[in-house]
């Protein structure tokens, strides 16, 4: 430590990576939200059924509930980027990265090539291909981004507003092979050794992404495209010991607290400072990134940006040549930035205890004025930090799930199979989670292929009873309801009652559905150190999705909810139209399934208590899929005799979705049966 350094920065250091630990920035939570967000990629690309990747701070775990970053989301297209034409290989699409002396640093030109031969495309400008200056006909991004659905556009990226955090996803190239612009990276001299040979090689073998955003001040920069090496930032990120992923995440939330308020958002980005971060580990000896230095390695990164902002110059650091300060610095925000810099400096770390972001510095008060000890303290919030990885994980199960019921083809379930038994990585556990999801679904249809006939065949039922067993074992609900599901369609009461009270036993408060409250289960999900196969079989309960090709094997009150589209104007002018999939909630269904099963055995008094269940549910727990909880609700009513309470319920949900319901047909129902009435009464 330098000797000018105030005697109490490793007092506080020491006090302050405690308090940094106890909000959830603790090497373990750290690399569970990483292990989810890599699980998270696995199933990623099978709903979108291409490469795609995590990247940013969420996907780093840099971030917390106070810096509230959002997930960015990078679709590979089927672009065959190269640089050499060794690499040519037939394809739809093909291109040549290009650039000239007017391309400034960091970007390129993808120049078009013929797909069934390696020339390149000259004087062709049509709605995929622009002219540049040299008449080379050159891919073009303007409208790249309009075939993501969104809720918003923000530049090249599709910006969606979830539950959890907010989305932005961008189609991009992927270049396989090393940029050019970026090869002196690979053999500058490295005083410390940091990144070491290893890492570079591994990085180098990543390549990078083209990204359809031009320089801002290129007179072409509708036909160029960023060079972005995401992953070698993104594994660089993942080598970051301890204290440098606490100095980062500090140096945001500075720059969060202290330097966004007065010069705006875009001044000073996560990335400047990823970039600082970088710089300063590669030309400083490990030895200094110690618990007890944070405050002084806190202020060399604050020196090094005031260093680039006086000059004006941040060098990107793959490519240096690339100045990303460039359209960032206009006229005084230079001297602002390097003003407010300077003066945290001067505070000599008393700032800190102003830092709002997660209350970190009243924590730190805190902190200061009680003994230091061994002991990790953590904050009875630290799983907010943790739960934005969870749930982005378990929503992307269920958005998985619902897409291959509805797509039910052949290819994508291949697909699925050979992305399982090909991953040896113990960490891509969401290919067991998922194989269970389809084990389930094509033992329910199976069986309900073999209900269909006249004498069901017993082997075929015994394979199907033996793929929803094991598929039962997927999460705490959904495979035993279809299992469930499966012995009622046979009549078999009392094993099925067996299976309902086995759900009912585990469904607990702690039970995490889509009307789930998080915080319950978070600190179990922590403390156990649960992998995700078991954090979903324990506490997980996903939907439950019903195809038309499992039709045998649900209850009847659910098929109308198949063809409610039965009539409309949008079937009839889709020649491949499907019927729908049915989605229901686990809770309900486990309710509704209850009620059919004492029916049909006569047990008022527990068919009492699940319709009592299914209308609190609806009342109280906000179903998802609303409609179809109102009309379940309607035919157990219609089953005990309350005609008019069923009418009531279905046309109340007619009122939530006039369109595609299908409470149409029991509500005609209702009405013959009342007309029927009438007219016997006269």
């Amino acid at each position: 430590m330098a000797s000018n350094t105030p005697e109490y920065y490793k007092e506080v250091s020491l006090r302050l990576n405690k308090v940094l630990d106890s909000v959830g920035l603790a090497e373990d939570i750290r690399w569970k939200r990483i292990n989810m967000w890599i699980q998270s990629e696995e199933g990623m690309c099978l709903l979108y059924n291409q490469t795609g990747h995590c990247f940013g701070s969420q996907a780093e775990a840099t971030t917390t509930p106070g810096l509230n970053s959002d997930i960015d989301i990078v679709l590979c297209q089927d672009i065959g980027a190269i640089q050499d034409f060794q690499n040519w290989a037939p394809r739809e699409t093909n291109v040549l990265v290009v650039s000239d002396e007017n391309t400034p640093p960091g970007y390129v030109k993808l120049q078009g090539i013929y797909k069934d031969q390696p020339l390149l495309v000259y004087n062709l400008s049509n709605d995929i291909y622009l002219l540049d200056r040299y008449g080379r006909s050159v891919l073009s991004h303007d409208n790249s981004y309009c075939t993501l659905e969104a809720d918003a556009y923000h530049g090249p990226a599709a910006r969606t507003y979830g539950t959890h955090l907010t989305q932005d996803e961008v189609l991009a190239v992927k270049l396989y092979a090393w940029p050019d612009q970026a090869s002196n990276w690979l053999t500058r001299k490295r005083r410390y050794n940091w990144p070491s040979q290893e890492t570079i090689g591994l990085i180098q073998q990543t390549g990078a992404l083209l990204v359809p955003v031009g320089h801002k001040l290129s007179q072409e920069k509708h036909m160029e495209w960023r060079v972005s090496i995401s992953y070698g930032e993104k594994l660089l990120m993942w080598l970051f010991n301890a204290i440098q992923y606490k100095c980062y995440i500090l140096l945001k939330m500075i720059n969060k607290c202290f330097i966004k308020p007065v010069v705006g958002e875009d001044a000073l980005s996560s990335y400047h400072l990823k970039t600082c971060m970088f710089y300063l580990i590669e030309n400083t000896p490990a030895v200094i990134w110690q618990h007890d230095n944070l405050l002084l390695l806190i202020d060399m990164c604050l020196r090094l940006l005031c260093i680039w902002i006086e000059g004006k110059i941040c060098p990107n650091y793959f490519i240096p040549e690339e100045n990303m300060f460039q359209c960032k610095m206009y006229d005084h925000m230079p001297g602002q930035l390097h003003n407010i810099i300077s003066n945290l400096l001067r505070q000599e770390g008393r700032y800190l205890v102003w830092i709002s972001c997660d209350n970190i510095g009243e924590m730190l008060v805190m902190a200061c004025e009680t003994p230091l000890t061994e002991r990790e303290l953590r904050s009875e919030n630290v799983a907010n930090v943790f739960i934005i990885s969870a749930m982005y994980l378990i929503e992307c199960m269920i958005k998985c799930a619902e897409l291959y019921v509805r797509r039910n083809y052949l290819s994508f379930e291949s697909q699925v199979r050979s992305r399982i038994f090909v991953c040896q990585n113990p960490r891509r556990e969401v290919n067991t989670i998922f194989w269970k999801f389809v084990c389930s679904y094509n033992g329910s249809k199976l069986a309900s292929e073999s209900l269909s006939e006249e004498i069901p065949d017993q082997r075929t039922l015994y394979m199907a009873q033996e793929l929803l067993l094991w598929g039962s074992s997927l999460d705490v609900a959904s495979g035993k309801l279809k299992l469930a599901a499966f012995y009622i369609a046979q009549s078999n009461l009392k094993i099925t009652e067996d299976v309902l009270n086995e759900i009912h036993e585990n469904y607990s408060y702690k039970i995490l559905d889509q009307n789930g409250t998080y915080e319950y289960i978070l600190e179990s999900i922590l403390s156990e150190n649960l992998s995700t196969t078991q954090l979903t079989s324990r506490y997980i309960a996903f939907p439950v999705h019903y195809h038309p090709s499992e039709t045998n094997c649900i209850p009847k009150a659910l098929i109308p909810e198949m063809f409610r589209f039965i009539g409309s104007d949008e079937v009839d002018s889709d020649e491949h139209y499907v019927p729908d999939i049915v989605s229901i909630d686990p809770k309900l269904y486990l309710y509704f399934l209850e009620f059919l099963c004492y029916h049909w055995q006569n047990k008022s008094l527990h068919k009492k208590v699940a319709l009592g269940n299914i209308i609190y549910f609806i009342r109280h727990e906000k179903p998802n899929f609303e409609d179809t909880a109102l009309n379940i609700l309607a035919y157990c009513l219609l089953q005990e005799g309350s005609l008019e309470k069923a009418y009531n319920i279905l046309c109340k949900s007619m009122q939530l979705k006039n369109q595609h319901n299908a409470a149409k047909l029991p509500i005609a129902v209702i009405i013959k049966v009342a007309l029927n009435v009438i007219h016997g009464g006269q």
